[in-house]
């Protein structure tokens, strides 16, 4: 455990805080928080942090527990598993999941850790992990689809100090970024989070002078125990006394043709305090699609669900942890044992927000999302330019896609969004003028997002073609099962991957693969899944969906899925809509499904090579 040296042993003390005060308190941690992306957005280079924000920043309290941020990391599990002294002007980095506790979660997420120093004492921690394009290994972009080990992943780096009194150990540094691809962007990307990390400090140690220390340390206590105020309520309000709720959702292979892989959920309320039980969920997988998550984040993406759905104003933080128990079964999907492979771990991050909705919504509607864009789709290209004043010259893409957001009480989910709310989509632009690639088509797919009284977001259809030979990778999933509706929502379509070849054949392609060969004029059609949709289609405005007809959204075949007659201009028929909407009535049997999977998962595993052009994957039980 690491042993903090301060040079002040003085406690603080507990001081009131006036609520103008607890609120300036407040809103300077928010605007430091955003400040931090700032500075890095305008000092990194690879395209996945400048331009789609693949990053994640956290101001702490003096004992590690986040105050402000948005998710992913956990500060008292890195500094549980370092070791040695942490001083003054230190700067701490490491890549590696298996040594800090899961506070990161594959190699590719470089984390800084800073301990934020007043008059001698730690006042905060500021901390920032940002996905670097390549950290080495054996395919570009450094996430090998059929890897086993981490070892196959690029440069695994221990918790160490980049700085240590606010000297750089640059032998450590050159050592690192010898192995990989792309160093300029790696150093400029970290140099970046070290000053959003610095910048941090700074304007916390800027309130410590304007408000006083304890003032600032007792606001910080403040709001984390609204947060624990607020979760209590509800907790007690959601879940009744000792009833264990579950749901199960899936991932559907590993990329090493094994799958599904099952994610079971379990949560319980017992008193004021809620279990989180992952007990049931597959065990580890072969391939890197594990998910090595701590107690912690799983507590965290608890509260990101909660809070913000019942309040969206509430500065979510870890207050409320000591209210939420969680089980993680060793040797499992979401514990593996050293050195199993992680790097296509955001498929779990993902299906961690599906299943608290498909969970939650079993307490309390209000609650309930369908299933939508739960992941981070990866695409990367890369190559040596031929000829032209580039020649020689090695290009490397990687970025995220997007897709569509599941149907919710509030309302449709968006179409072709992301499912991280700061991410942003790489432009066009910005593709076609530093890759030799042009973006052909940029699209929504009609009809993919799922019908119901809030319509799911539909997929995309992003078309690459390339300009140089070169390889690419996808990282994708929900290729075999559904994105599921609910309260009688219908699930969304699936998501696909094929590339016409410059000499007319097609080519279908797994949902993770990497180096793939592609030669100019090839043309890659990235197709991404849609939401799930909320409550019975039949009662969506026939209006509507007319209009979204007409907007291309919805196809005239797509329109009857919800009982509406219309032309390819949107024009309703009313007649004929409200006849076609009391024969589906009629042909019903029962009540509507709470949630609409589509086929069982036997019919969906017998179907799936002549629905989807791929092989069915070995399940589970048979490896």
């Amino acid at each position: 455990m690491a042993n903090l040296v301060q040079t002040s042993t003085e406690p603080f003390r507990k001081v009131d805080v006036d609520v103008v005060t607890l609120d300036l308190i407040e809103n300077g941690l928010r605007s430091a928080r955003y400040e931090m992306d700032e500075v890095l957005f305008r000092t990194a280079l690879s395209p996945g942090i400048r331009e789609q924000h693949d990053e994640f920043p956290l101001i702490g309290d003096p004992e590690g527990k986040m105050v402000v941020g948005q998710f992913g990391l956990s500060i008292p599990d890195f500094l549980e598993n370092f070791e040695g002294d942490i001083e003054e002007g230190d700067v701490l980095l490491t890549s590696d999941p298996y040594s800090c506790g899961a506070a990161i979660s594959h190699a590719n997420d470089w984390l800084v850790v800073m301990p934020i120093y007043f008059e001698g004492r730690i006042v905060g921690w500021a901390s920032q992990f940002g996905h670097m394009s390549d950290v080495g290994g054996k395919t570009p972009a450094s996430m090998p689809t059929d890897a086993r080990t981490i070892f196959e992943e690029g440069v695994v780096i221990p918790p160490f100090k980049l700085y240590k009194k606010g000297v750089l150990d640059e032998d450590a540094l050159r050592i690192i970024l010898n192995q990989v691809r792309k160093p300029d962007w790696n150093r400029a990307d970290l140099n970046g989070i070290v000053a959003a990390c610095r910048t941090a400090a700074r304007r916390v140690q800027q309130m410590c002078e304007r408000f006083g220390v304890d003032t600032y340390t007792s606001a910080l206590d403040a709001l984390l125990d609204r947060n624990y105020r607020a979760m209590k309520a509800l907790l007690e309000a959601v879940f009744e006394e000792g009833k264990p709720v579950s749901f199960t959702d899936y991932i559907d292979d590993d990329g090493r043709g094994n799958g599904p892989f099952e994610l079971r959920m379990t949560i319980t309320r017992t008193g004021e305090k809620v279990l989180i039980d992952l007990t049931g969920s597959s065990g580890q997988a072969e391939g890197p699609v594990n998910y090595y998550i701590n107690e912690n984040l799983i507590r965290m993406f608890f509260g990101i669900y909660m809070i913000t759905v019942a309040d969206p104003q509430i500065l979510w933080n870890d207050g409320f942890y000591p209210l939420v128990d969680v089980k993680i079964p060793e040797d499992s999907f979401w514990k593996p044992k050293y050195p199993q492979a992680l790097n296509g771990r955001n498929h779990g991050i993902g299906r961690l927000f599906d299943l608290f909705g498909g969970l939650l919504g079993q307490c309390n509607p209000d609650l309930m999302n369908a299933a939508g864009f739960s992941s981070s789709p990866h695409f990367m290209y890369s190559g040596y330019y031929r000829d032209g004043a580039r020649k020689g010259e090695w290009f490397q893409l990687y970025s995220i896609g997007f897709g569509g957001i599941p149907g919710r009480p509030v309302g449709d989910g968006p179409d072709g969004h992301s499912l991280w709310p700061s991410f942003m989509n790489i432009p066009s632009e910005y593709l076609e003028s530093y890759y030799p690639l042009r973006v052909e088509r940029w699209e929504t797919v009609p009809d993919s997002g799922g019908p119901g009284l809030h319509r799911g977001g539909n997929g995309v259809d992003v078309a690459f073609r390339f300009l140089e030979p070169g390889t690419i990778a996808i990282h994708d999933d929900r290729w075999l099962t559904y994105p599921w509706g609910v309260l009688g929502g219908e699930p969304g379509a699936r998501g696909r991957k094929w590339l016409e070849r410059a000499d007319g054949t097609v080519e279908v392609l797994p949902s993770k693969v990497h180096d793939v060969e592609v030669q100019p004029g090839d043309l890659l059609h990235f197709v991404t899944w849609g939401g799930g949709g909320w409550r019975d289609p039949l009662e969506r405005d026939p209006a509507l969906v007319g209009l979204e007809v007409l907007r291309g959204l919805v196809t005239v075949e797509g329109a009857r899925r919800y009982g509406v007659v219309c032309d390819e201009e949107g024009n309703v028929d009313e007649a004929a809509t409200a006849a076609l909407r009391e024969e589906i009535r009629a042909r019903r049997t029962g009540d509507l499904p709470i949630v609409n999977k589509g086929p069982d998962l036997e019919t969906i595993m017998a179907n799936a090579l002549e629905e989807t052009g791929l092989p069915v994957p070995t399940p589970i039980s048979r490896r």
